[in-house]
């Protein structure tokens, strides 16, 4: 019987069925860092238990670790203490841990594909909401809690239900100037932020086919903020090619078998789906949120929505986002002032964010008064970004060139926004206080939007601002 790569992989990793109906699903790959580790390691010691399996389990420094400052002892005593908690319990529990003197260090969702953690055909788990990113490598990758894991570390499983899977295709060809963190948040805002409850998104069609693993990271990483519990596109040159020669990847003739091994659990062509939508490519636009969630987002040339023309169950969610936005009903977002740019996060620190950003920031500068941001996903990725001269596009240009981490994205760190600061960000979330302050404000946009809204003081329509031209953009 024809089946789908969420399929597949769910036979594949299936210990048991749980009386309460739920399986008892083994995990390939388990993904720590010094947020949401601490606890789970004390639960250990509390109940005199190990790590069944360290060698599956990869740590690193990301949420809380400090951009601005590279050695210890960090000037935030909570940050110094968790991050030396994470070092003491890699040590005692035998994990892989790649701290801020390995070169290894940087986002978890970046380092393990940087590092060919991320294979095909695994599961991932990791005690962060946007693990859905080693979606892109087609695995079956999800966000879990502090409690589950203790879980994974313990035993090497989790009790899961069964999802169903929705295919999106997005065909056709993108016009200039759009990217894959506009196909993300054209899905987002085309099914919503509870859309995916439910589902695991495989996401296809000939846009996909042609994206690089970078751009299809982007996409899977905000399945969440969709609903979706997990977000993949099926393995294919693309991947292999990615995967090649990294250091966790098989090499030789054991990489000619695994390389079959993924082909093979890619889903079939005659395999049925609980839910298709399809989706025009020309359709989308570069796309910015206007409100609090990642799926009140409108195209840069539309106007923001007005309460009075929605419909009664999206009135008060409309007004709320206003209101804390300090923005007008019927008025154009593009031209609305920001004071901070930012560009990095999971969803957009990687080597070909950067590169994209620099062909066209060039010779620009920042608008006066904007504090402009860049923070590289990765130790690797600074390093290529600075053998490129990346970084002293960034800096001429009037940005500030970080260490990698989380930095602003969430704020854990001395990234934060300042009072009702408003903020160009290439991160995922827009929340309510979620860069650092509880009244800062948030629009989400693609990296070159944001390089366009830093060079311009407002946000802005890159194509505009840049000249964005079909032999240019990617």
């Amino acid at each position: 019987m024809a089946k789908s790569l969420y399929e597949k992989v769910w036979e594949k990793h299936a210990v048991r069925e749980l009386s309460n109906g739920q399986t008892q699903l083994f995990i390939g790959t388990h993904l720590i860092h010094e947020v949401t580790s601490p606890q789970a390691f004390g639960m250990l010691r509390e109940l005199s238990l190990p790590v069944l399996f360290p060698k599956r389990t990869f740590a690193t420094v990301d949420h809380i670790v400090p951009t601005d400052q590279f050695t210890q002892p960090f000037a935030d005593p909570l940050a110094d203490a968790m991050i030396r908690e994470l070092k003491r319990n890699a040590e005692e529990f035998g994990v892989t841990y790649f701290d801020l003197a390995s070169g290894k260090q940087g986002i978890v969702h970046v380092v393990g594909p940087e590092q060919g953690i991320t294979q095909p055909g695994t599961t991932i788990a990791c005690g962060d909401s946007h693990t859905s990113t080693h979606g892109a490598f087609g695995a079956i990758a999800f966000g879990i809690g502090t409690s589950q894991v203790r879980d994974v570390l313990a035993t090497q499983t989790l009790a899961m239900g069964k999802l169903k899977v929705r295919r999106i295709n997005v065909d056709g060809e993108l016009r200039p100037g759009v990217y894959s963190k506009d196909v993300i948040l054209h899905i987002i805002k085309k099914l919503g932020v509870k859309g995916g409850t439910g589902f695991a998104y495989e996401y296809g069609g000939e846009v996909f086919d042609r994206f690089t693993m970078e751009e299809r990271m982007t996409v899977c990483n905000m399945s969440i903020e969709g609903g979706a519990r997990a977000g993949y596109v099926n393995p294919d040159e693309t991947t292999f090619e990615f995967l090649k020669g990294r250091p966790y990847v098989p090499q030789g003739a054991e990489w000619d078998k695994a390389v079959e091994r993924w082909k093979a659990i890619a889903s079939d062509p005659d395999c049925e789906y609980d839910d298709v939508v399809n989706i025009r490519a020309e359709d989308i636009a570069p796309t910015v949120t206007w409100g609090i969630t990642p799926g009140q987002g409108i195209a840069i040339d539309e106007t923001i929505p007005d309460p009075a023309q929605a419909e009664e169950a999206e009135k008060a969610s409309i007004e709320e986002a206003l209101e804390y936005m300090k923005l007008q009903p019927g008025a154009a977002i593009k031209g609305t002032p920001i004071d901070v740019a930012f560009l990095g996060s999971c969803t957009n620190g990687r080597f070909s964010d950067f590169q994209e950003v620099a062909n066209y920031l060039k010779g620009r500068k920042v608008a006066p008064g904007i504090k402009a941001i860049a923070v590289p996903g990765s130790q690797g990725v600074a390093k290529l970004c600075e053998a490129a001269g990346i970084d002293e596009i960034f800096r001429e240009a009037g940005f500030e060139w970080r260490g990698a981490g989380c930095s602003m994205c969430l704020a854990m760190n001395p990234d934060k926004l300042i009072g009702d600061q408003l903020c160009a960000s290439s991160s995922n979330r827009n929340f309510k206080g979620r860069q650092g302050s509880p009244i800062g404000r948030t629009v989400l946009m693609s990296p070159l939007m944001v390089a366009a809204a830093a060079v311009t003081g407002e946000v802005s329509d890159a194509r505009e601002v840049f000249g964005v031209s079909p032999a240019v953009a990617v």
